[in-house]
């Protein structure tokens, strides 16, 4: 008697196996590591709403303003680089959990600011304890995600920025409303509700996330196979090979290439540490006449929602159409004409417009930049490549409060400040057309 067997209904069964595994893993990691970025961001530029009334609470200027927050880069631009050579050693779950609930303590403590010096310190053990996370994510993400596939994965990631600039926004403007309470400012009650819960997810960490695909439980045998031969098919570079070692590492980490990722990477973080962290300012600065910390909070979301929206259609047309580059330069033009039609436009409406073309043009930038470098460097080049080319970008965001800060006490006007973003990006964008953005195979499928 002739028995069939049903086919067995797994996820790489059906359809194209290759993106049916990919979708499997977006939903596992994208969605928590989208969580945890958001608590990230959040903790990264809830000083710029706290600036609304801490800055007149201590008595800071905005150079002293600007400076606590270029402290805080120095430290992350530091730490970035041996942090994630520990995320390489010790695997993403515990390095990650770890840096979590070391930043959301340092971020909490933020409240017991009593003056710019107080203020500098602890936004320096702010900037050391979250240096790993954002290079050490972009590096596990290369551990998962095919190259063909990563324009997508990086926007639905990245749009952990503007939704929480958006969402924290609203939020923040809210809590300052505390200020009072149990005899706490509002922007102490700021850091304490912003900062504890990245200490509770970062005890979720240990338990939530794996190394590697091959200690995926939740993947079956196929499917790890199925990943295993998506990821070996990216480019050659991306293997490891003998040469790997010592001098050749190091020679490759400052390579020419490295370093003119860097250099971009360094025009385009200007524009996001500038948005970051004086949008809340630069919209009271066009507002009506005692607008409410509320009011400048929701109006800080208009362009979050844009760029939330901006991240994922162009990241996707990125991977359909299998191009960078241009993908790269368009967005960062958008970014500089945006931010002229906010320094000169005279209208608040069109100044907010441009805002929007600021903020949605500079960061779906950086997730299509994220998309090429583990590219051009070998497999064992990575943690370190990457680490320093995030490092040296942040430069910008070091510099970019300092100089716009000192630029608007000098002028009172933030439009220096924004010229000086500008000039920038145009720059970036020209620097681009020397990088090597190749096309990534295999072709997508349309969906994640």
């Amino acid at each position: 008697m002739h028995h069939t067997t049903a086919p067995i209904t797994t996820a790489t069964t059906t359809g194209n196996p290759q993106q049916a595994v990919m979708r499997k893993v977006s939903r596992r990691l994208l969605g928590f590591l989208f969580a945890c970025f958001v608590l990230s961001f959040l903790d990264r530029i809830n000083i710029g709403f706290a600036g609304l009334t801490m800055m007149g609470d201590l008595g800071l200027s905005s150079t002293q303003f600007g400076m606590a927050t270029t402290l805080f880069y120095i430290a992350y631009i530091a730490c970035g680089i041996p942090s994630n050579m520990a995320l390489a050693k010790v695997g993403a779950r515990k390095w990650i959990g770890s840096l979590m609930i070391a930043w959301g303590l340092a971020s909490t403590a933020t409240l017991f600011a009593t003056d710019a010096h107080s203020l500098y310190l602890l936004r320096i053990l702010v900037g050391i304890t979250e240096a790993g996370f954002l290079p050490g994510v972009l590096l596990y993400l290369t551990f998962w995600f095919p190259a063909a596939y990563r324009a997508r994965a990086n926007a639905l990631f990245m749009i952990a920025m503007p939704f929480t600039a958006g969402f924290g926004s609203a939020l923040s403007g809210l809590i300052l409303g505390l200020d009072g309470t149990w005899g706490l400012h509002g922007w102490q009650w700021l850091f304490l509700l912003e900062g504890m819960p990245s200490v509770i997810m970062g005890l979720v960490v240990f338990y939530y996330l794996n190394d590697k695909p091959q200690q995926a439980h939740w993947l079956n045998a196929q499917e790890k196979q199925h990943l295993q031969h998506a990821l070996a098919a990216d480019t050659p570079a991306a293997t490891p090979t003998p040469e790997d070692k010592g001098p050749s590492l190091l020679r490759e980490m400052l390579s020419p290439t490295v370093l003119m990722f860097s250099l971009v990477y360094f025009c385009l973080v200007n524009t996001l540490a500038m948005i970051a962290v004086w949008t809340p300012l630069i919209i009271k600065s066009i507002s009506a006449a005692g607008s409410s910390n509320s009011t400048i909070g929701l109006l800080a979301m208009i362009p979050q929602v844009c760029t939330i929206i901006g991240m994922l259609v162009w990241g996707l047309h990125s991977d359909r159409t299998r191009e960078r580059k241009w993908h790269l330069v368009l967005p960062m033009l958008v970014a500089a004409a945006g931010w002229m039609f906010t320094a000169y436009a005279g209208d608040p409406q069109v100044q907010l417009a441009g805002i929007c073309m600021a903020a949605t043009g500079s960061y779906t930038a950086m997730s299509i930049f994220w998309t090429t470098p583990d590219q051009a460097m070998s497999f064992k080049a990575r943690a370190i490549g990457i680490a320093v080319i995030n490092a040296f970008g942040n430069i910008g965001s070091a510099l970019n409060p300092l100089v716009v800060g000192w630029l608007k006490d000098l002028t009172q006007s933030f439009t220096a400040g924004i010229v000086y973003a500008t000039v920038l990006l145009v720059i970036g964008a020209l620097l681009t057309f020397l990088l090597p953005l190749p096309s990534s195979t295999p072709k997508p499928t349309p969906n994640l």
